[in-house]
Order: structure tokens, then sequence, then C-alpha cells
């Protein structure tokens, strides 16, 4: 988890309102995985979002796609993104540390009023962060369905059981 630290003080020091969702987020919960990259929900009101991208972008990050990363801000550019690429992350890559890979959502899986006030607070280096309830992991999980996922869905039910 030490990959993604500098991550989330970045972002927490911009004022950036996120909640860890994914395989970091089943980790955080307490079931024991590998995970290829932090996946995040952030509050994506223009001025949120742009200063999300700001914070990655101090940190040396860039994105996947050939754009301009402050055009995420844009809800009307993330839209067209959406519907005319089928974008369903932005993702912001470290050129100097390939493992580290950072996944926006283009638009939330669930509503992030809700996510953000349902969320659990673990510490994560000394710094509070909120991660997805299970509740909320689980259904995100279920509506993916890949097969990693379904075994998270497992894991999470007996974490909650």
């Amino acid at each position: 988890m030490t990959l993604f630290e500098p991550v989330l003080a970045a972002l927490d020091a911009a004022n950036v309102r996120f909640v860890v969702v994914g395989g970091v987020a089943v980790v955080l919960h307490g079931h024991p995985r590998m995970t290829a990259d932090l996946d995040l929900v952030v509050d994506l009101a223009a001025e949120s979002a742009g200063r999300a991208i700001s914070a990655l972008v101090t940190l040396g990050m860039e994105p996947r796609l050939p754009v301009d990363p402050q055009a995420f801000a844009d809800p009307e550019v993330r839209r067209g993104w959406i519907v005319q690429r089928s974008l369903t992350v932005f993702t912001m890559l470290d050129p100097n540390e390939p493992l580290l890979e950072v996944d926006l959502f283009a638009e939330p899986p669930l509503p992030f009023e809700e996510l953000w006030g349902q969320a659990t607070i673990v510490q994560l280096g000394g710094q509070a962060v909120r991660i997805a309830s299970i509740d909320h992991l689980i259904t995100m999980k279920q509506a993916a369905g890949r097969p990693q996922d379904l075994a998270d869905v497992a894991a999470l039910e007996a974490l909650r059981g």
C-alpha cells in the first residue's frame, strides 16, 4: 500500500473528496489479495475534479489517453469520452514508476454522496482514508461480474458475516 500513500496524501492535501474502491478497498477491509491499481471515485464537481488532476500531475503522473489531463474536469468533455470512447475510468500513470496506476471513475458507479457518507474510514500511512463500505463494494463488484470481482464478493460477504 505504500506505493499509493503519496497519491492519497496529495489528494487529501488538495482538499479532494474521494473514496477508494476496487481491489485496494477490498484489501483495506481485510482480505489480502494482489491488486495492480488504485481505483478512486472522486467528487466530479469541476473544481474538485480539477484539483484531483492537478494533484496527480504534480506527482508526475500522466494520462493514458493522449489528452490534456485537465479536460477530465470538464463534465461535457468527460461525457463525450464516456459516449464516444466507452470510457469507464480515466487512467493516470507514473512514467517513472510502472507499478503506479490510478483509475478515476468517469462517472460514479453509485451516487458519490452515498459512497462518501457511508464510507469506512481507515488509517493508511498515518492518514485517514475513506474506503467504500463493504455493502457498496459488493454492489460494485457484482455489477462488474468478472471472476476476480466475484471472488472479491465472496470474500467481502465472509468479512461482513
